[in-house]
């Protein structure tokens, strides 16, 4: 289990990284994003939900997996949750809160993105 936060993780985008096109989220769309590699790989999901951009740690709090299966296949069927596909675990959009399956009340570790000259780009805080 990982103690250190999302920035300490080797490969992790660095604050002003840009992961994006702004224009090319649309809403209710998700992407994986992968930096580094081996050793030093770090995924994200970036995604666009009531009109904001937020992205996670793509990394289950429950088996450590990431939750796509297939590429860029992150909500479930109905597209009101992001779906871990390894055993289950459904999380809300907005917070990255485990509201059914076998990490109930954890979370995705959020990594903070703002919107920056018409791309969408690692925060600094």
């Amino acid at each position: 289990h990982r103690h250190m936060t999302w920035r300490a993780g080797p490969g992790a985008p660095t604050p002003g990284t840009a992961l994006c096109e702004a224009a090319a989220l649309a809403e209710g769309k998700a992407v994986g994003l992968v930096f580094g590699g081996g050793n030093e790989r770090f995924e994200l999901i970036l995604l666009r939900h009531v009109g904001r951009a937020i992205a996670y740690v793509n990394d289950c709090p429950h088996a450590r997996t990431t939750l796509d299966m297939l590429q860029d296949q992150f909500f479930n069927r109905e597209g009101t949750h992001l779906l871990c596909r390894t055993h289950g675990a459904e999380f809300r959009i907005h917070d990255g809160v485990c509201v059914k399956g076998p990490c109930l009340g954890k979370a995705l570790e959020p990594v903070p993105v703002e919107e920056r000259g018409g791309a969408i780009v690692v925060a600094g805080t």
